[in-house]
């Protein structure tokens, strides 16, 4: 039940505007917001229980008269007795102002955020109707257990009360200065930047690398100097691409494996790249694969697309990788899977019980991807080399900043940044 949502759709009538212009009082969306924590807990509990507080309430743009509003509530985490809720509203018609007939309406191309809280209601534990084993899966029939029964859901099926594992990814291997003067392109600069995102809640970072000039390149010995660099200034799990640049062949693509690090990425199938194409052949996959088990090295399965986890759980019932596996949801690619909730909602449902799966996503699609990926018990990555912007028109200072965001948010709804070896933990590093 983790994740479930309800929604409702409404039109702020005249009666609701309290202000002139026709201004609607928020109070007004939060009652909207107890409407929707009252249809949750009738589905989860068979009762419709008590709203204890807000966490946290933003009003972030008005609402008039004639508006139509979509307000959403879900299930971020589950007590004994308590139960975490995540309201949004947005608007998505609007009335039309400025000189226009009175009657006149907008349908918005991209819905306005209005409005956000965090909220706990309680259910009290005699008034709970539905068996708990419904919703807190590993928990036998019977009566609500006490606190001390209660067991965490496999990781790759949502627990979003452990902690989340945050990926940098800081250099890219097709951004340019131009582009961002925040690029770190020499050894100390990307080290620079590992630390501040380590710092800032990164356990991983995600690694290509550069020469002095900025062109891209997979040669183990430039790895072997960036990745050194790096060790020197944190402790972070360095995950190399070899994905590198779109035309590299495989055994280029392959330089970092000697660097024989804990991790790397593996892309896990084909895919149109914006207007190339990013090649991964079924032999080459498995090659790589192969290069990796060789070394020691855990893979990131890189999936673009639905069908590149069904390749993944190929490959590990070849035993070309081992398990328990770890999956990246990367979206919003142009010409690949976009970035939307209900690919994500999909997608996590493919992987193993025993897996861990995070969420990668392109531009201005990374920060809500993200939040929905810890909202759903997954982890993250940030970092310049998919998105460049904090928001929209200001360039991220580095990769920090993007991480300290998601940090921010996961410890909001109560899941903290995992720190390296709470990492190597979690995605049983060395264990395969």
């Amino acid at each position: 039940m983790i994740g479930t949502r309800v929604t409702l759709r409404l039109r702020m009538s005249a009666q609701d505007a309290h202000y002139a212009g026709d201004l609607v009082d928020g109070a007004r969306l939060l009652a909207l917001f107890g409407d929707l924590a009252t249809e949750l807990l009738i589905r989860l509990d068979g009762d419709e229980g008590l709203f204890r507080a807000y966490e946290t309430i933003e009003f972030l743009a008005p609402v008039f008269a004639g508006d139509f509003v979509e307000a959403t509530a879900e299930l971020l985490s589950v007590g004994n007795t308590s139960r975490k809720l995540r309201f949004e509203a947005r608007k998505v018609i609007t009335s039309a102002r400025g000189g226009l007939a009175p009657s006149a309406a907008d349908v918005l191309s991209e819905p306005i955020v209005v409005a956000r809280a965090i909220g706990t209601c309680v259910v009290p534990r005699d008034l709970q109707r539905r068996p708990r084993e419904l919703y807190m899966p590993g928990l036998p029939a019977g009566p609500p257990p006490t606190p001390a029964a209660i067991v965490t859901p496999p990781a790759g099926q949502g627990d979003v009360t452990g902690d989340v594992v945050l990926t940098a990814a800081i250099v890219g291997a097709e951004l340019t200065r131009a582009q961002t003067p925040h690029l770190p392109l020499t050894p100390a600069e990307v080290a620079d930047e590992a630390a501040r995102c380590r710092e800032a809640g990164a356990a991983i970072i995600h690694l290509h690398v550069r020469e002095d000039d900025g062109s891209n390149t997979q040669s183990s010995e430039r790895f072997a100097e960036v990745m050194d660099a790096i060790r020197r200034k944190c402790d972070c799990i360095l995950q190399p691409s070899t994905g590198g640049a779109v035309g590299m062949p495989t055994d280029v693509r392959a330089g970092p494996l000697a660097c024989r690090p804990e991790m790397a990425s593996l892309n896990c199938g084909t895919i149109n790249f914006g207007d190339d194409v990013f090649v991964n052949s079924r032999p080459d996959i498995r090659r790589l694969a192969a290069r990796m088990r060789e070394a020691g090295v855990t893979p990131e399965l890189e999936c673009y697309e639905v069908g590149h986890v069904e390749e993944a759980l190929a490959l590990a019932a070849e035993g070309a990788i081992a398990a328990p596996l770890h999956f990246q949801f990367v979206l919003g690619v142009k010409g690949a899977i976009p970035a939307r909730e209900d690919v994500v909602a999909f997608m996590r449902t493919l992987v193993p019980p025993d897996a861990t799966w995070g969420v990668a996503a392109i531009g201005r699609w990374q920060q809500p991807m993200t939040e929905l990926a810890i909202r759903l018990g997954g982890h993250a990555r940030v970092g310049i080399e998919d998105n460049l912007y904090l928001k929209r028109g200001l360039l991220s200072e580095g990769s920090a900043p993007l991480v300290a965001r998601a940090a921010e948010y996961a410890r909001s709804i109560g899941r903290l940044p995992a720190d390296p070896a709470r990492a190597r933990s979690i995605l049983n590093l060395g264990a395969r």
